[in-house]
């Protein structure tokens, strides 16, 4: 973070100096408007659906559940219809079924791959895939039957497209010492491509393409179903019952979405801070397109509410810090967040006050929710406010590296960016109000920095300073991982990349590691963490596609977001 110093010039005497602030950021307004203010309600969200189209959204439920529980079908069925479950957007309707019939599959996975059916490639990896996903630690030793005597995999395996997309699914839930997933990984890319490149017919070659950009481990709930609802239709396996459903349930998500964010942009309008604080980024929509990757459920609706304004009001601090404050008044803002009282507004600057009030408004909010339920503690709000007060003391040392033009050592740097990058604080407070689900325990979890955090941390702060460090620098700014790395390696940018991107890898693995059982915290838990990192991996990729947001940013949001699915696909 960079911050804008006093003037060291000599003033006359009784002469206030005058403060010099940097050029604020060339970042651009809100591209939304007042688009979604129609949804919203001065008090509350409301979330009643329409009655025939919950009535019917209720029957088609019932008519998958019945499938998911006939008992009639073969495993490579059930997989199959576990896989379109999940890629319609539709499997958390199905949990409890789901995790049944893995944990059967499971149970027979030795009687399964040692049978003449597993030598299917695409069967093999699209169940071992699955079962990963539901932290199940199955062997990758099962592909090494695909493997030749070189240790190459077989060629006879270029021309299964299907198989080898397949594989390429699995292989992104591979953990360190997985070499064979490795291998994989480089195999099916290479020819993927070579296929893409041949003009592959529809609806398989949509499914490749967009594999090759977006892998579905690192993909977002709601852009995968709107992809695979677009072309489910043309498989001629195609269940219509599982389409209309999946074309329904979207569209009345959607509608509880937009209801949400008109509620939340409203709030952000009588904030006013695109004219009270002009040099922030204005981005409420777009924190809210990110919130909505790590939970879209209905369920979480209030957590959603909640995370969106932590986030909004988080990227006006980081602005600040970045763009506005002198040393002083990141000083005084940050001992107001150590102090985190009403008292403590007097001591900041006018404009620091309109946001050190809302921050302290939302946090109230949330524990007046946590109340209500009857829970003896906060919910979990204590953890959330500790990270907050450690992300602004991190924010403050990057001004003070910043205001002398400090350039600390890669691991120096690595120490408080991997906090700057605000994903801890976004992780734990990701739990409060999510419900029972979140426990004590979890909080106590997620307070020592696991491994999943560490290492989503690793790929928020990395992506980021990839993308981003050329724009950064246009300004007074505390050099990025790759300047950092590049001075203290003597290696060229692309060296210091490649660096970079293979620790990214890495941490990537690290992450599925912490999602196999045993786990050291629940799935919902992981999960969230896990849908942070992806929704980095999406948002950043090439670009700061937050805070650029007008292109491709754009386009994703108005198909999740506001254009509904038409129903006569």
């Amino acid at each position: 973070m960079a911050l804008f110093v006093l003037s060291t010039s000599s003033s006359p005497p009784n002469v206030v100096p005058e403060i010099t602030r940097k050029k604020s950021a060339p970042y651009h307004p809100s591209i939304w408007g007042n688009k979604f203010l129609a949804d919203s309600d001065s008090s509350v969200v409301k979330t009643d659906l329409d009655h025939e189209e919950e009535e019917h959204h209720q029957l088609l439920k019932q008519e998958v559940k019945k499938m998911l529980i006939a008992g009639d079908r073969s495993q490579q069925e059930l997989i199959s219809l576990i896989d379109d479950i999940q890629r319609l957007g539709l499997s958390y309707h199905f949990e409890a079924e789901i995790d049944t019939l893995l944990q059967q599959i499971q149970d027979r996975c030795h009687e399964y791959y040692g049978s003449k059916t597993d030598d299917d490639l695409h069967d093999v990896a699209l169940c071992f895939r699955l079962l990963r996903q539901q932290g199940h630690n199955v062997s990758s030793d099962v592909f090494y039957k695909f493997k030749d005597s070189d240790g190459k995999f077989k060629e006879n395996l270029v021309k299964d497209v299907k198989g080898i997309l397949s594989l390429f699914e699995a292989a992104h839930l591979r953990v360190h010492g997985e070499d064979v997933l490795d291998d994989a990984l480089e195999f099916t890319t290479s020819h993927l491509k070579q296929h893409m490149n041949s003009n592959l017919s529809s609806p398989l070659g949509d499914l490749v393409a967009r594999a090759l950009k977006y892998p579905l481990r690192k993909s977002l709930n709601r852009l995968v179903a709107r992809h695979y609802i677009s072309i489910y239709h043309k498989f001629h396996r195609h269940n219509q019952v599982l389409l209309n459903l999946a074309k329904c349930d979207f569209n009345l998500v959607q509608k509880l979405h937009q209801k949400e964010l008109g509620h939340i942009t409203r709030w952000w309008k009588d904030l006013d801070f695109a004219n009270k604080l002009p040099f922030a980024r204005d981005r409420v929509v777009e924190c809210y397109f990110w919130i909505t990757g790590v939970y879209f459920e209905p369920r979480y609706a209030t957590a959603r509410i909640f995370l969106t304004k932590v986030i909004s009001l988080t990227s006006v601090v980081d602005d600040i810090y970045d763009v506005r404050g002198t040393i002083e008044e990141a000083r005084q803002f940050t001992d107001a967040i150590e102090k985190w009282d009403i008292s403590s507004i007097d001591e900041l600057p006018e404009y620091m006050r309109q946001c050190y009030q809302p921050l302290l408004d939302v946090f109230a909010e949330a524990k007046a929710e946590i109340a209500k339920t009857g829970k003896p503690s906060d919910g979990g709000i204590g953890y959330a406010l500790n990270a907050y007060k450690r992300l602004t003391r991190a924010y403050l040392q990057e001004a003070e590296w910043c205001q002398v033009n400090y350039f600390p050592t890669f691991e120096e740097y690595m120490s408080v960016a991997l906090v700057t990058g605000a994903f801890k604080l976004l992780s734990v407070s990701s739990f409060v109000l999510m419900g029972d689900v979140a426990t004590r325990e979890s909080f106590d979890w997620m307070s020592k920095d696991p491994l999943i955090v560490r290492a989503s941390s690793v790929i928020c702060r990395l992506t980021d300073d990839m993308v981003g460090h050329e724009f950064e620098q246009q300004r007074p700014h505390v050099p990025s991982a790759i300047e950092c790395f590049m001075k203290q390696y003597g290696v060229q940018e692309d060296t210091a990349i490649d660096a970079l991107q293979k620790r990214i890898k890495n941490a990537w693995k690290d992450m599925n590691q912490e999602c196999l059982h045993p786990m050291a915290a629940p799935m919902p838990m992981l999960t969230r963490v896990f849908n942070l990192a992806c929704v980095i991996n999406l948002l950043y990729d090439g670009y700061d596609g937050y805070t650029h947001s007008s292109t491709r940013t754009k386009d994703m949001i108005t198909s999740i977001l506001l254009d509904p699915i038409p129903v006569s696909w």
